[in-house]
């Protein structure tokens, strides 16, 4: 018997919302990737598009400010995805996927800290 897989769903990340039509927006996502759902954006100034929030960088994207609830891919051009970018919000942490630049528990956890300063809260085990 073969075992099928499925990639990470809204349900897998978002554990709890205060009210949807307060937390979420609709946001264009940065060409050139596809973007899993949990993925840790964050906002480029210059251009108000989201991408992965690498671990370092200068143009703003380097803040993590928001997670995308469902998969998107913008391998060939801009994208449109829903995010949350406002608390109150509590996510999976295990459902949240980061730019490769993002490669360590240090890393991490500046990553979790910056989501929970908009109110977006990473816990384990929900």
């Amino acid at each position: 018997m073969s075992v099928l897989t499925q990639p990470p769903s809204m349900g897998d990340v978002l554990k709890y919302e205060v009210n949807p039509n307060y937390t979420r927006e609709i946001v264009p996502l940065l060409l050139g990737t596809p973007y899993p759902a949990g993925s840790v954006l964050g906002k480029i100034t210059a251009s108000g598009k989201y991408t992965l929030s690498p671990a370092t960088g200068t143009d703003g994207a380097q803040i993590a400010t928001a997670v995308l609830l469902y998969p998107v891919d913008a391998t060939l051009a801009d994208a449109i995805g829903i995010v949350v970018v406002r608390g109150p919000a509590i996510v999976s942490r295990a459902g949240l996927a980061y730019d490769a630049t993002v490669d360590d528990a240090g890393k991490i956890t500046t990553k979790l800290g910056q989501l929970a300063a908009v109110g977006i809260i990473p816990r384990d085990g929900v």
